[in-house]
């Protein structure tokens, strides 16, 4: 077995910012950053889907892009900011979170972390999308109810608050 062979089995003190705060975690430098967050810091706002980066259940930000937590290895996320879904705020948060209800974006929840943390990113950088752009973007986040209209009129109505 070669040393790097060997190195990767063990764990690493890994040293992660997540939502603002510092954590210091003695974790696979492997392990995706998923599990870390549910499982090592009890944040289980957001959510497994597939476990392969396809559905969108499992996004968070990292340095403020979208990025799937079950398809990142926790060394990956070193130095770098991690948002959750308990950690997000700002106007365009505020704005998601009033259109989703007035929407009525939400059937069986499951998806929603995924697809609020999607819609966050996408207001952050273009606040005013238009109905091509709002699909474009949430094309890869998966919603087993269906609620895709609804959640695209959400995301429109959140940009014309902002």
């Amino acid at each position: 077995m070669s040393d790097r062979a060997h190195d990767v089995e063990h764990n690493a003190l890994l040293k992660l910012r997540i939502n603002g705060a510092e954590h210091e975690l003695d974790v696979h430098p492997e392990m995706p950053l998923l599990w870390v967050l549910r499982d090592k810091l009890d944040l289980t706002g957001t959510k497994f889907g597939c476990g392969l980066g396809l559905c969108g259940a499992c996004t968070v930000h990292v340095d403020g892009e979208s990025v799937r937590s079950c398809s990142l290895p926790v060394s990956d996320a070193v130095g770098r900011d991690v948002t959750t879904i308990e950690g997000v705020g700002g106007p365009e948060t505020e704005a998601i979170k009033s259109a989703w209800v007035e929407a009525d974006a939400v059937q069986c929840g499951y998806c929603q972390t995924g697809q609020i943390m999607a819609a966050i990113a996408l207001l952050e950088r273009t606040p005013a999308p238009t109905v091509s752009e709002v699909e474009v973007w949430m094309d890869g986040n998966l919603c087993r109810c269906g609620s895709y209209l609804r959640i695209r009129d959400a995301i429109r109505l959140a940009s014309e608050r902002l």
